[in-house]
């Protein structure tokens, strides 16, 4: 079985795509299902940020999974296949865990070395145990993937090439201004009570704002992030919970909304916010076209792409569209969206006195920000973490032959002994357990060397085979040998750290 990604990212697709192939929480859990009752797929494992929808299996045919995988992610997003698939990248074994590695460090994410991707993909792995569908391969790599991330954000200073996509949006809100400075004295609306808006209210009172209202569907979880935001020890903002349909009155006495739930439509409108305001909102500009890239003829192409290891024939990530100029007059309400799909209409950048940023400007506006030299280091930790992955992962793929080898030894040892007392009746207890043990002695020396040895060279690159020649040589039993992979996969305490 063999490692495998299909997915699409602010990298890979423009922001109005990825709205669309959002994926909500009980549709990811179908999904999953879904990958599992696929014929090429044994385990699977879903990472669904604001800004990446990524599928990952173990499956036994490459060219089959990635056209089952790609056409899983539309059917379930709801994005046909030959939009899709223009979008979505794919990568293969090693390849595939150098991609999750480096999106762990931060490498991949729009501000370069944030560290809430850390907790989403925690969160993937435990929904991945929870249903089931996460095996040996998936619990492994996703376990030692925070394990890398946390060991880049400890050993380097990639923090220092990027902060938190909040912190990032407050500064583009601020707009040059110092954050602290600029959100001092400010009223804040925080608009869902979940992980980002609950990050967000976090920073807001950092930063400095001197009250904060926190609107969810949910009033009790509102008020659960009241009293949290409350007990910090660092901060003594004002803090207090409101029902959804408090939101309209909210806005009329809000300096700053940072609004990210998980809603499928509009949560603020622009009609909604020029009412606020007291404004008329503008009439709406010609929309610039969009030019989308050639699809490739189906998602085969991609799998060329994969196998001959070349990016150059593989087609370039469409342009992004940048928004028209938003208002250059005073900014009386600035709007922070951090939602997958967007939760704040576009068009209130229409409206005079309003300031957005949203996921896709925050995409333009990172994409010039400079790297640190720490993204070199990390880099570098990550070549060495998927060497030291992939080498761990061919040594455990012996390890069942190795273990039902001395087990099929121990039995020899047992049947023969078993033959000398039936000839040497008189032998006492001292004696027989002296020549037991002489005996498993010679088969455990005999032996030693080979399991060695081929444990060593199975960790390296081809070493796959060596576990198939030892069942050869030996004549073991391929059941004994799946009987002891089950049992170490059912262990309650493997890859608990």
């Amino acid at each position: 079985m063999s490692l495998l990604v299909v997915g699409l990212s602010h990298r890979s697709a423009p922001v109005s795509v990825l709205e669309r192939a959002s994926l909500a929480a009980d549709t990811q859990a179908k999904l999953l299902q879904d990958t599992l009752a696929a014929e090429p797929a044994t385990e699977a494992a879903v990472l669904a940020t604001c800004n990446r929808i990524e599928l990952y299996a173990d499956v036994d045919k490459f060219h089959a999974g990635v056209a089952e995988l790609s056409t899983l992610l539309a059917q379930h997003s709801g994005v046909g296949l030959d939009e899709l698939t223009p979008y979505l990248y794919v990568h293969y074994e090693d390849r595939a865990v150098h991609h999750l590695f480096s999106v762990a460090c931060g490498l991949d994410s729009m501000v370069v070395g944030e560290g809430q991707i850390l907790g989403q993909i925690k969160d993937a792995l435990a929904r991945g145990q929870e249903l089931h569908t996460a095996g040996r391969l998936l619990n492994d790599l996703f376990q030692q993937a925070l394990r890398v991330g946390k060991r880049a954000h400890s050993e380097t200073g990639i923090d220092r090439a990027g902060q938190s996509l909040v912190s990032f949006g407050l500064q583009q809100l601020a707009a040059g201004a110092d954050p602290g400075l600029w959100a001092r004295g400010k009223r804040a609306l925080v608009i869902g009570a979940g992980s980002m808006s609950s990050l967000a209210a976090a920073t807001l009172a950092r930063t400095g704002v001197a009250e904060i209202v926190v609107a969810n569907r949910t009033r009790s979880r509102a008020e659960r992030l009241v009293e949290i935001l409350q007990q910090g020890d660092d901060t003594t903002v004002r803090a207090h919970a409101v029902e959804m349909s408090a939101v309209g009155d909210e806005l009329t006495r809000a300096d700053v909304v940072v609004s990210c739930t998980g809603s499928t439509g509009l949560v603020l409108t622009a009609d909604a916010l020029a009412d606020a305001l007291g404004v008329t909102l503008d009439a709406p500009a010609e929309a610039p076209a969009v030019t989308a890239v050639p699809a490739p003829a189906d998602v085969d192409q991609h799998a060329a792409w994969v196998e001959n290891g070349s990016a150059a024939s593989a087609p370039e990530a469409p342009r992004r569209v940048r928004l028209p100029a938003q208002s250059t007059g005073p900014v009386k309400l600035a709007l922070l969206d951090l939602a997958m799909p967007r939760d704040i209409d576009g068009a209130a950048h229409r409206i005079d006195g309003v300031r957005l940023v949203d996921i896709e400007s925050l995409a333009d506006a990172s994409a010039d920000a400079p790297m640190a030299a720490d993204v070199d280091q990390v880099r570098t930790i990550v070549a060495d973490e998927v060497a030291a992955f992939g080498a761990a992962q061919r040594a455990a793929h012996v390890a069942p032959t190795v273990v039902a080898l001395r087990t099929m030894a121990a039995d020899v040892v047992a049947g023969e002994i078993a033959r000398l007392d039936g000839r040497l009746p008189d032998l006492d207890e001292k004696q027989r357990a002296e020549i037991t043990q002489t005996v498993r002695r010679v088969v455990d020396k005999l032996l030693h060397a080979p399991t060695v040895r081929v444990k060593q060279l199975a960790s390296e690159p081809g070493g796959a085979g060596y576990a198939d020649a030892l069942r050869e040589l030996f004549d073991l039993d391929p059941q004994t040998v799946a009987a002891v992979s089950r049992a170490d996969l059912n262990d309650p305490n493997r890859g608990r750290s």
